[in-house]
């Protein structure tokens, strides 16, 4: 089976099983574009090229939204509580070993309030929703939960999308399914590139590794948390059809 990078699905010879995913997907905010006095050649890198960024649509370059530009976007957005929850866990498994762990309601109201590295989650998601509502041929937004749920369906979607559509034949030969298999958290995560190892910023490669479970987040916030993201989500989403 081929993967439509041409590399065999489950090979060990592919970079996936090798590498840690941060270091095949640059992200433009944190990797490419960190220092402002250096503009990195991208001439080296296969088209089209695969990007990721934490970048919220409005400081995307007209060049990036442009209908006409060719570049495509997908944003992946997750229930507000469980994406809390992760957020939390993952700022304190950056932490140093000796520094004292944040506190949950006090990151809790940062949250809620908008304090974000990358400005108010709310804002972030509800900007990328408009953008595929009225382009969506250039931006496809997906919810965590629905592809969690049918990874199998939204890989072949993703596919279309970037026009790289799978064929009949990659289809009845199990690609679809095998690419699922081999970057799904079990594996991944089990892979001594995931396990050992910084990256550029010397952020460990298993701090990034924490299973996702929908509605995990029940176990650790209480009601008065949970009802207190419902009514902001409500407020926020629910003017422009954006539904939890």
């Amino acid at each position: 089976m081929q993967s439509p990078t041409g590399y065999p699905i489950g090979s060990e010879e592919h970079p996936l099983l090798t590498n840690n995913p941060h270091a095949l997907v640059h992200y433009l905010d944190i990797d490419l574009y960190a220092n402002n006095n250096d503009v990195p050649d991208l001439s080296s890198m296969h088209a089209p090229r695969l990007f990721a960024t934490h970048a919220p649509a409005l400081s995307l370059s007209d060049e990036v939204m442009n209908n006409n530009s060719g570049c495509k976007i997908i944003y992946v957005w997750r229930n507000p509580k469980d994406c809390f929850v992760s957020l939390w866990h993952f700022v304190n498994k950056m932490r140093p070993e000796e520094a004292i762990t944040l506190s949950l309601d006090k990151y809790f109201d940062s949250f809620c309030s908008g304090v974000n590295n990358y400005g108010p989650f709310w804002d972030h998601v509800l900007e990328h929703w408009k953008v595929s509502l009225a382009m969506p041929e250039k931006v496809m937004f997906l919810s965590y939960e629905h592809i969690i749920e049918q990874p199998d369906h939204y890989v072949k979607k993703i596919a279309e999308f970037i026009g790289c559509p799978f064929s009949g034949v990659e289809e009845d030969e199990g690609v679809v399914s095998g690419i699922v298999k081999m970057c799904s958290f079990t594996n991944l995560s089990q892979l001594e590139a995931n396990k050992n190892g910084k990256t550029k910023r010397y952020i460990g490669h298993d701090t990034f590794f924490r299973r996702g479970v929908v509605g995990d987040s029940k176990n650790l916030l209480n009601s008065e948390m949970i009802n207190k993201i419902d009514r902001i989500a409500e407020d926020k989403f629910s003017p422009y059809g954006l539904k939890i």
